[in-house]
């Protein structure tokens, strides 16, 4: 399958599924902005109204980080359940298997274009007006973005082989949301604790970086978010060889589960 015709199927997929699931809902659309919200307010209501967190901005300090966490988290489960969603479609059509997990994420990407429209709408309300170093965003974004396909991809393989990972999936989101500095400054944490929370949890750079440019106008490592770009260029291609060599195998997995 050409790469156009690949692309143009994921999202008219991710596409219908979205009308899908609005039509469901009684607040349809609203939902996609209403649910990071709920969190969001929920965890500033514990940490700042109960535990009196002295952060008068702390409600946008959870907003910078909570929101990228969480469509990294919805984007992963929701992705790598996708293939045994979809085994009834596989078992007749010989297709790419990486499509359904594509078409999740690109589900979750439009979902979350609002959600980020909210939270530059948040940190103009605290004063934190647009600036040339927002720019800065669109490669961390995009990081972001790689990181959610190169897990996405690997957790849809694995489920396909052991449906308990899904149960390990959730138990990993949870951890990962306690140890990526959503509800801590990470800079807080002392050294050499900090450097390796940063290298070995990239979730933990992208949500620190997020805060670093939209509240403090400066700068995240970019030394740090090149590596971090390439390894996972290189994840992801390896997993496409992978998911190219053994598309047949998964197939009979599924159907066969």
């Amino acid at each position: 399958m050409k790469i156009i015709d690949f692309l143009i199927l994921v999202d008219t997929k991710a596409r219908m599924s979205l009308k899908a699931e609005a039509s469901r809902l009684y607040f349809s659309f609203l939902w996609w902005i209403i649910e990071p919200l709920l969190f969001v307010i929920t965890f500033y209501f514990v940490f700042s109204v109960l535990l009196q967190n002295p952060r008068e901005d702390y409600l946008l300090f959870l907003l910078c980080a909570k929101i990228p966490y969480m469509w990294f988290s919805k984007a992963v489960t929701t992705a790598s359940s996708s293939i045994i969603a979809n085994s009834g479609i596989i078992s007749q059509i010989d297709m790419p298997k990486a499509i359904f997990p594509y078409a999740a994420i690109q589900v979750s990407l439009y979902k979350e274009i609002p959600v980020y429209l909210l939270m530059i709408g948040m940190c103009a309300y605290y004063g934190y007006f647009p600036r040339t170093e927002w720019l800065w965003l669109i490669p961390l974004t995009l990081a972001l973005y790689l990181l959610i396909v190169s897990v996405s991809l690997i957790f849809a393989f694995l489920v396909c082989y052991a449906d308990d990972m899904r149960m390990l999936i959730k138990m990993m989101m949870l951890f990962l949301m306690f140890i990526s500095g959503i509800f801590f400054d990470i800079s807080s944490i002392h050294q050499p604790l900090r450097d390796y929370l940063l290298i070995f949890n990239p979730l933990a750079f992208i949500c620190d970086g997020y805060r670093k440019v939209l509240m403090n106008n400066g700068l995240y490592d970019l030394t740090h978010l090149t590596y971090l770009l390439l390894f996972l260029l290189l994840t992801t291609a390896v997993i496409h060889v992978v998911y190219s060599k053994m598309s047949r195998t998964i197939a009979s997995r599924v159907v066969n589960a």
